[in-house]
């Protein structure tokens, strides 16, 4: 575990040094668990507000020379940031999902090579930000339009997918000309200290240090800040509960909405499909996409609907047997025979969420073939 923390750079990550950077700020300071074992990974210092604006000023600022900066140019930076993330893949997958966020060994190499896809395609899309051209009905006249970038863009990402969201739109928003803040959730808060200092190393080189930047919480919440910060004219919101409740959702904009900012939401609900809860295509939902990552993603399976005329019976015999019979290794999360690790919201309010929805299913008149002491 510190030899992993000790080649990303973040064994000692509570020392007071620039937020812009990577690293903690002057705030109080924020504790992050491996969530598997309860031990302490290290501490992040968080952002103090006058850290906050100074971030977002270093961002505004850096916004003026990076639009001007060819698309092609852009791109090439972010082609290596993605060399960078291939680079540290290993130790990054640990990290970020394995040891502060507790997915499996595979499912956290899984997300460090989705950064890496989306960095590829940004640079084939930093040659094909193309726009229209059309005829005018005037003579000597010509019609086109160009996208232009917007300025400081805010994001704001969850624990259960701690670096993916961010790659999503970072990179590509970056050779689209527009400058970054990151806002990482709390309960990750080492995983955004290690990818910012790489990111940061590949802009330092470039002479483009500020055009990525992370902001942790501090007093007040940075995401808070950023809704009502006329400098930032983009809000890209994906926390756990926004993802999960429109309502959420709609808090993040209505701040918004007042300075005539943007936000993009990504708002999910779990999903529900519609299946014969005989089949084989029933079976596979119920227990890959409502049991991995312990149903911590917006997309896990929820609800079955059987199609119309079909049996309505509540427990169909080869869908019980199916679920039944896919019970999940719990372990540690870099055990490769783990097919389930300890999530970091697996308890709450101290008490193991795994077994009240035990006890719910034994109400319901479930059978739970998961030990007790396994959780």
């Amino acid at each position: 575990m510190h030899e992993v923390l000790k080649q990303l750079g973040v064994a000692d990550p509570c020392a007071r040094r620039d937020l812009r950077r990577g690293r903690g700020g002057g705030g109080r300071t924020l504790d992050s668990f491996d969530p598997a074992t309860g031990a302490k990974l290290g501490s992040v210092r968080q952002a103090t507000r006058a850290e906050y604006d100074a971030t977002v000023a270093a961002c505004a600022k850096a916004f003026e020379g990076w639009r001007a900066v060819p698309a092609p140019r852009r791109g090439e930076i972010v082609r290596q940031i993605g060399d960078e993330l291939r680079k540290w893949k290993e130790p990054l997958g640990k990290l970020v999902t394995s040891l502060e966020a507790g997915k499996i060994a595979t499912e956290g190499q899984g997300e460090i090579q989705e950064m890496i896809d989306i960095a590829d395609f940004a640079v084939g899309l930093s040659r094909q930000l193309y726009g229209l051209a059309m005829h005018s009905e005037r003579a000597a006249h010509r019609m086109y339009e160009q996208w232009h970038p917007l300025g400081a863009v805010g994001i704001i990402t969850a624990f259960n997918f701690p670096v993916a969201v961010w790659a999503w739109n970072a990179l590509i928003a970056a050779v689209c000309g527009d400058t970054l803040i990151w806002k990482p959730s709390p309960k990750t808060p080492l995983t955004a200290v290690a990818v910012q200092q790489i990111v940061t190393r590949v802009l330092q080189k470039n002479g483009h240090p500020d055009v990525m930047a992370a902001a942790d919480r501090g007093p007040q919440d940075v995401g808070e800040l950023m809704l009502d910060d006329r400098r930032v004219p983009l809000v890209v919101a994906r926390p756990a509960a926004a993802s999960w409740a429109a309502a959420v959702g709609e808090k993040v904009a209505q701040p918004l909405r007042p300075r005539a900012a943007r936000a993009r939401r990504q708002q999910r609900h779990r999903r529900a499909r519609r299946r014969r809860l005989d089949s084989r295509a029933a079976r596979d939902p119920c227990s890959g996409g409502g049991r991995r990552r312990a149903g911590q993603r917006c997309t896990s399976t929820r609800r079955l609907y059987p199609p119309e005329g079909a049996s309505p019976r509540p427990r169909p015999k080869r869908l019980v047997a199916g679920v039944r019979g896919a019970v999940p290794t719990i372990g540690d999360p870099l055990d490769d025979l783990a097919t389930l690790g300890r999530p970091a919201h697996r308890r709450r309010r101290g008490r193991d969420v795994h077994a009240g929805a035990r006890e719910r299913s034994a109400r319901q008149g479930g059978e739970d073939p998961v030990r007790a002491d396994a959780c």
